[in-house]
C-alpha cells in the first residue's frame, strides 16, 4: 500500500503545478506533529521531512499540456469563486538563497535567491503568465519562531 501511494505520487504530482498535494500533507503533518510534541523524535522526522520536500524541490518538473491545463482550470475555478488570487507554491525558504530575506524585504532582485521550482515557476510566470497580465506575488507565509519559515508565491488577476 505505502509503494503504490509513493509510486502513484513520483508519477502524477495531480492538480498542483510542482508537488502533490499528498507529499504537502505529509510535509505539512511531520512539521505540525513536530511543533505539538516538542520531542526530539517528532522534530527530527519533521526535519528529515523538510530536507526530503527541499531536495524535491529542487528538481525541475516537465511543464506537460496536461499540467498546464491543470493549472488553468484551478485558476478559472478560483476566479469563478471570486477570488482574485491563488497560491500556486508553497515551499521551504531554504530554497531562496538568502533564506528568503530578499524576498521579505520586497528588494528588486529577489527572484535572482531562487533556486529549483520556485525558480522555475517564476521562470514560466515571467515568460507565460506576466505577458497575458498576471501578477506574481511572494511572502513570507510562516514564521517560525520569528524566522523565515516558508514561503508561498501566489498568481494574481484583475
Amino acid at each position: 500500500m505505502a509503494e503504490l501511494e509513493k509510486a502513484s505520487s513520483a508519477q502524477g504530482l495531480g492538480d498542483e503545478a510542482f508537488m502533490s498535494v499528498a507529499d504537502l500533507k505529509v510535509y505539512v503533518a511531520e512539521v505540525e506533529s513536530a511543533k505539538a510534541s516538542q520531542s526530539y523524535g517528532a522534530i527530527e522526522r519533521a526535519e528529515k521531512a523538510k530536507r526530503e520536500m527541499i531536495d524535491k524541490l529542487m528538481q525541475r518538473v516537465e511543464i506537460t499540456p496536461d499540467r498546464v491545463e491543470g493549472f488553468l482550470n484551478r485558476v478559472k475555478a478560483a476566479a469563478l469563486r471570486g477570488e482574485t488570487e491563488m497560491m500556486v507554491l508553497r515551499f521551504p525558504s531554504e530554497l531562496c538563497t538568502d533564506k528568503g530575506r530578499a524576498l521579505n524585504n520586497a528588494e528588486p532582485g529577489w527572484p535572482e535567491t531562487l533556486v529549483g521550482q520556485p525558480r522555475q515557476f517564476y521562470e514560466i510566470w515571467k515568460e507565460r503568465l506576466e505577458p497575458a497580465g498576471y501578477r506574481l506575488k511572494a511572502m513570507i507565509v510562516e514564521w517560525p519562531n520569528g524566522f523565515p519559515g516558508d514561503v508561498g508565491m501566489f498568481v494574481a488577476w484583475r
